[in-house]
C-alpha cells in the first residue's frame, strides 16, 4: 500500500521545527483544496453557463442550486462519520467492522436520500410559500427536478471517498473529480446551448449534466475500489443487503452533530439567498455571483480545515501539545496568508469578477453587475472570516471536540448572523449590501468563539 504523508508524518513526534509544520501543512494542504476545487469548478460551470441565457434563470438557478446543496451539504455530515471509524477499525485489524461501516454508511446515505427527494420534488410550492417569484420558483423546481437524482451517487460517491481516504487513498479523490469537472463542462455546453448536435434544453440540460457528472464519480469512484486488490479483499458489496443495525446507529449518531454544523452555515446562505428574492431577480442574480466568488474562494479554507484536523489529530494523538500549538498556528497562518490575497483581489477587481458571470450582451446585464460589485467587495471582507472559523472548525475536530462547535455555530450563524442579515438590509434598508453585512457578522461571531474554544482546550491539555 502507498505511504500516505499523514501516516509518514505520524511518527514525526520530536520534530516539532517551524520548518516540518510549514512543509506537512503545504504538503496536506495541495490535494485536499486540489479536490475542493474542482468540486466548486463544477458548480462554477454551471452558474457561469446558465448566466449567459439570461437573468431568470440565473435567478432560479441560483434558488434551486442552494436548495439542493443544503440538503446534500446535510448528507455529507454522515459520510464524514465513516472515516473515523474505518480508521479505527483498521487500527484494530477488523476488516468486519470497517467493511459494516462502509455498507451501513451507504445504508444511511441511501435512506437519506429517499427521506429528502419530497423536498426537492416539490420545491415550487416551497418557493412560492417564502414569497418567490411565480416564475422563478416554477423554473428552480424543473431544475431540481431533474438534479435530485444525482443526490444518490453524489452522497454514495461521498462514502466511497471516505473508504479511499481511510485507506490512505485519498490521491484518487482528485482524478475522480477533475473527471466529472471534464464531464460537466462538455454536457452543459453541449445540453444547455445544443453544441456537439446535442438537443438544446437550457435550464434542465445544466441539470443532467450534473446528474452525469454525480453519477460518474460514483462509478470512477467504484471501478478503482474494486480494481485494487488490497481494497477489494474488504468485499464491500458481498451480502449487501444485510443490516447490521449497530453500525448503522453509530454513524447515524456520530454524523448527525457534525451535519447540523455544516447546516448552520449552508443554510443561512440559503435563506439569504431567500430574502434577496424578496428584492427582485436582478438583486438575486448579483447575490448568486457573489456567492458563487466567495463559494469558489473558499475552498482553500476548506481544504485546510482537513488538513487542521489532519495534522492536530496527529499531535493530539501521540499527546504531542506542543506539536498540536505549532500546527495549529501554521494552519492559520497559512489561511490567513491565503484569505488575505483573495480579499485584495475581490478589492480590487469586483467588475471584471462580476462579468464572468454575465453575457453583456443581455439587456439587464449591466444593472446586475453594478448591484454586484458592492456584494463582491463585501465577499472580500467575508472571505477572512469565513477562512478562519472553517480552520478553527477543523482544528477542533482534530481534537475530537463535535458537539460544543455544533451548537457556538448555530448560535453565531443564526441568532446572530440571519439576524444581523434581516436588520441591516430591510430594517436599516441596505438592501443586498446590508444582507452581506449579516453574513461578515455570523462569520465572525463564529470565528472568535470557535478560536477561543480551542484554545482553551489546547491550554487545558
Amino acid at each position: 500500500m502507498a505511504s500516505h504523508p499523514a501516516a509518514a508524518l505520524a511518527g514525526q513526534a520530536g520534530d516539532n521545527s517551524w520548518s516540518t509544520h510549514a512543509r506537512a501543512t503545504i504538503g496536506l494542504g495541495v490535494p485536499f483544496v486540489g479536490a475542493q476545487l474542482a468540486q466548486m469548478a463544477i458548480n462554477t460551470t454551471d452558474v457561469v453557463m446558465i448566466g449567459w441565457l439570461g437573468t431568470t434563470q440565473l435567478a432560479a438557478a441560483v434558488l434551486a442550486t442552494q436548495i439542493f446543496f443544503v440538503v446534500f451539504i446535510f448528507g455529507t455530515g454522515f459520510s464524514s462519520a465513516v472515516v473515523p471509524l474505518i480508521a479505527q477499525a483498521i487500527g484494530r485489524g477488523d476488516r468486519a467492522q470497517a467493511r459494516r461501516s462502509v455498507r451501513m454508511g451507504m445504508w444511511v446515505v441511501i435512506a437519506y436520500g429517499i427521506i429528502t427527494a419530497p423536498i426537492l420534488w416539490f420545491s415550487e410550492t416551497l418557493l412560492l410559500a417564502l414569497g418567490q417569484e411565480p416564475d422563478i420558483a416554477a423554473l428552480a423546481q424543473s431544475f431540481l427536478r431533474i438534479l435530485q437524482w444525482g443526490m444518490f451517487p453524489a452522497l454514495l460517491l461521498m462514502v466511497m471517498r471516505s473508504f479511499a481516504s481511510a485507506l490512505e487513498r485519498g490521491g484518487i479523490v482528485l482524478y475522480v473529480t477533475l473527471g466529472m469537472f471534464s464531464l460537466n463542462a462538455v454536457l452543459d455546453y453541449g445540453l444547455i446551448f445544443g453544441h456537439f448536435g446535442l438537443p438544446q434544453w437550457g435550464l434542465q440540460g445544466a441539470a443532467i449534466a450534473s446528474f452525469g457528472a454525480n453519477t460518474l464519480g460514483f462509478l470512477l469512484m467504484l471501478a478503482y475500489v474494486q480494481s485494487r486488490p488490497e481494497m477489494r479483499a474488504y468485499d464491500l458489496f458481498v451480502r449487501f443487503w444485510r443490516p447490521d443495525w449497530v453500525a448503522f446507529r453509530e454513524i447515524f449518531g456520530l454524523g448527525l452533530p457534525i451535519s447540523f454544523t455544516i447546516l448552520a452555515e449552508a443554510g443561512l446562505f440559503t435563506a439569504a439567498s431567500l430574502l434577496m428574492g424578496l428584492f427582485g431577480k436582478q438583486q438575486l442574480a448579483a447575490h448568486g455571483i457573489a456567492l458563487q466568488l466567495a463559494s469558489i474562494a473558499f475552498m482553500i479554507p476548506l481544504g485546510l480545515a482537513q488538513v487542521a484536523t489532519v495534522r492536530v489529530g496527529l499531535a493530539h494523538g501521540r499527546k504531542d501539545p506542543l506539536g498540536v500549538r505549532r500546527a495549529a498556528v501554521m494552519v492559520l497562518v497559512v489561511g490567513f496568508a491565503i484569505s488575505l490575497i483573495g480579499s485584495t483581489l475581490f478589492a480590487v477587481f469586483p467588475g471584471a469578477l462580476g462579468a464572468l458571470f454575465l453575457d453583456t450582451r443581455q439587456p439587464d446585464a449591466q444593472a446586475v453587475l453594478a448591484l454586484a460589485v458592492p456584494l463582491i467587495i463585501a465577499a472580500g471582507a467575508f472571505q477572512m472570516f469565513d477562512g478562519l472559523q472553517a480552520v478553527a472548525a477543523g482544528l477542533l475536530r482534530g481534537l475530537k471536540d463535535t458537539k460544543v462547535p455544533m451548537v457556538l455555530a448555530l448560535i453565531a450563524y443564526w441568532p446572530i448572523g440571519f439576524f444581523c442579515a434581516w436588520l441591516f438590509g430591510f430594517v436599516f434598508h441596505l438592501g443586498g449590501p446590508g444582507i452581506w453585512v449579516g453574513f461578515v457578522t455570523g462569520l465572525m461571531a463564529a470565528s472568535i468563539m470557535l478560536s477561543l474554544r480551542f484554545w482553551r482546550l489546547v491550554r487545558r491539555g
